[in-house]
């Protein structure tokens, strides 16, 4: 008798796959617009922070250089 299959096929894989992806977009929603901005805003707070502690860094290397 042949041993059960581990490996799925790529076929099985993309079935799998698809049938994933349909589910995730049934019970997902889109954002209101007071969800977008606050997402906006904290998403923009975020970069403005790591590039002010980026130059901070680059200002005290060309100091301490």
């Amino acid at each position: 008798m042949e041993e059960f299959q581990q490996n799925p096929t790529l076929l099985t894989r993309l079935k799998s796959f698809i049938l994933e992806s349909m589910r995730v977009f049934r019970i997902t929603k889109k954002p209101t617009m007071t969800e977008f901005k606050a997402v906006v805003k904290v998403s923009a707070i975020g970069i403005a922070l790591i590039g002010i502690i980026g130059f901070i860094i680059q200002i005290l290397w060309r100091l301490a250089s």
